[in-house]
């Protein structure tokens, strides 16, 4: 795509995203205009300390209606008024300063924030295929480093490239007054300062572009090294991450390097170009003083006025090289929110408040890609309260089939039926909402032991969260803690045993109460005296739920009333252990 075609679309969607914020960034705009006549106040004091205090003309016509009279024929009391104007111009520039940073800050964080916002809801609810393939470390970076680009752009990019655009046009209109001559010499260089611009935008585009992604691989790398750094110790490998790291930080220092040294470039060829512009007014300007057409001061003034027109100049081109590199970011932000999820809740879908919990497998299948399908022709009538086993290779689909059940994808063909109803048809929150879950690896967050047992459910009294903890065989090692149930678990629990979070997730499970209940290999991770109390208390928590228990021990299914073997995408019944329910 045509870099300049992307950031204009960036832009707009940057302004739209920027909308209740547009009062904020009318009040930065006009606070930016009053630097036009604050520029065109600053060098007045030394005109007229040059031509009415050091020479003897008189005051311009604009200065002697508000100068008193008997002060404009001393040159003490004119130098004090020059002198006080001078004050007077730094506190305005001062405030007008202070007004803008303050103005800013608020805008500028308060847009982060509501762009973060939306990013991150709308990470969420992208399918696990998504997630799978990009990974966390993806995402994390362009919501926390990639998202204050919108700032850049719409307050101290886009605001200032206004601003520029009316004091620059002040200024031509000022210095055209005073000698339109020197204002067309000035301005002569418009077209260099344009054709840098051009070229060198392009070029920063393509750069940043190149750095963005080397950052975002190596914060991939360092999330991914250190989530996994007891695998990484345990083999001895911190040299070898230490070298893949070394890797990407170098590949990202190289093109930071050639990203500085093509701004270095833009820079030292504005710098000489306005270099240029200057000489050749101040060589103009000369010539005028000794002909006449202007004072030693309104030379002055026309000098100051000239470098106050190369500001916005200099601003506007280097503005628009430096928003590259925002326009870059804020590409990659506004590319997840173009992401539809997979999985997409239907327009007039039912609530589902809860689950009699009948599962229907209607010819089921399912493929993450075409040419490889996982399940096929899938068929299984479940009645409520039913325990199923599952059991089969690593691989063959076992939790497919269950994330299918709960929606975490949705079937390639066919019908998965809750109550009758195509899962389809509920509130996707509704839905999930009939399921606790209890993986093989459970997933603690970083807090404490109460809020994790609480997690599935908004409201959770203490009372219910102990209770829940007793029925999971947890109490007991929560209460001898030394913060009991308010002990920080660390991060993804690593704080505690396997066998410990393994029994707080089905804490869990038990405050929930919901109607089905998934177990994936509840019980593998654990010691044999510990599987002895989970299994004991998992008797408990799948009484009256329709249970679905993955496992490789037959042992672990000799409680249920089906099992079910799965191998080769198929999905058949044990023969020995069906009891209740049947293929379909």
């Amino acid at each position: 795509m045509n870099p300049r075609k992307a950031g204009w679309g960036v832009l707009w969607r940057v302004l739209a995203q920027a909308r209740p914020y547009w009062l904020h960034m009318t009040g930065l705009f006009l606070l930016g205009l009053l630097s036009i006549p604050l520029a065109l106040l600053t060098p007045l004091p030394l005109k007229i300390v040059i031509d009415n205090v050091i020479g003897s003309k008189p005051l311009p016509a604009l200065l002697r209606n508000v100068v008193p009279g008997s002060a404009q024929h001393s040159a003490s009391s004119l130098l004090i008024i020059a002198a006080a104007m001078t004050i007077a111009v730094a506190l305005l520039v001062q405030t007008q300063g202070l007004l803008n940073w303050l103005l800013q800050t608020y805008a500028g964080e308060g847009m982060v924030h509501d762009f973060r916002l939306r990013l991150f809801d709308h990470v969420q609810r992208l399918s696990l295929t998504y997630h799978d393939a990009k990974g966390t470390a993806d995402s994390t970076f362009r919501i926390q480093y990639d998202a204050p680009a919108l700032q850049y752009i719409a307050i101290t990019g886009l605001i200032p490239l206004l601003t520029s655009l009316a004091t620059l046009a002040g200024m031509i209109l000022v210095t055209a007054r005073l000698d339109w001559e020197l204002a067309l010499v000035a301005l002569g260089i418009s077209p260099v300062l344009f054709l840098l611009t051009r070229t060198f935008g392009a070029r920063l585009h393509a750069r940043w572009t190149d750095v963005k992604m080397l950052e975002s691989s190596a914060n991939s790398l360092v999330q991914e090294v250190l989530s996994s750094v007891r695998v990484v110790k345990a083999f001895g490998r911190e040299q070898r991450e230490q070298a893949r790291f070394t890797h990407h930080s170098i590949g990202r220092m190289r093109e930071l390097i050639r990203v500085s040294f093509l701004q270095g470039g833009f820079d030292l060829a504005t710098g000489m170009t306005l270099a240029t512009g200057t000489a050749i007014t101040l060589y103009v300007g000369v010539l005028h003083v000794q002909n006449g057409r202007l004072s030693l001061g309104d030379l002055v003034l026309v000098l100051a006025y000239v470098a106050q027109l190369y500001q916005p100049l200099q601003a506007l081109s280097k503005k628009l090289t430096d928003i590259q590199a925002s326009l870059i970011s804020a590409e990659r932000a506004f590319a997840v929110l173009d992401q539809s999820p997979d999985v997409a809740e239907r327009p007039n879908a039912r609530a589902l408040k809860r689950a009699n919990g009948d599962v229907a497998f209607d010819n089921v299948s399912f493929s993450y890609n075409p040419n490889h399908p996982v399940l096929t022709g899938v068929s299984l009538k479940i009645p409520s309260g039913a325990r199923i086993g599952i059991q089969g290779k690593t691989g063959t689909g076992k939790s497919t089939l269950m994330s299918l059940l709960v929606r975490f994808f949705d079937v390639t063909s066919g019908q998965i039926l809750l109550d009758g109803v195509d899962i389809r048809d509920y509130k996707l929150a509704d839905l999930r909402d009939q399921f606790a879950i209890v993986q093989q690896d459970s997933v603690l967050f970083s807090t404490t032991i109460a809020e994790n047992i609480g997690y599935g459910v908004e409201e959770s009294t203490p009372e219910k969260i102990v209770e829940a903890a007793k029925l999971a065989n947890a109490h007991d090692f929560i209460a001898s803690l030394p913060q009991g149930y308010e002990t920080q678990v660390g991060e993804r629990g690593m704080s505690l045993s396997g066998g410990e979070r393994q029994r707080i997730a089905l804490a869990r499970a038990f405050l929930k109460d919901a109607p089905l209940l998934i177990l994936d290999e509840p019980t593998s991770a654990v010691d044999t005296r510990t599987e002895a109390a989970i299994i004991e208390a998992l008797e408990r928590l799948m009484q009256g739920r329709t249970t679905f228990m993955i496992a490789h021990r037959l042992s672990t299914l000799e409680s249920c009333d089906m099992r079910l073997e799965i191998a080769d995408g198929q999905v058949r019944t044990a023969p020995t252990l069906l009891q209740t329910g049947g293929a379909a």
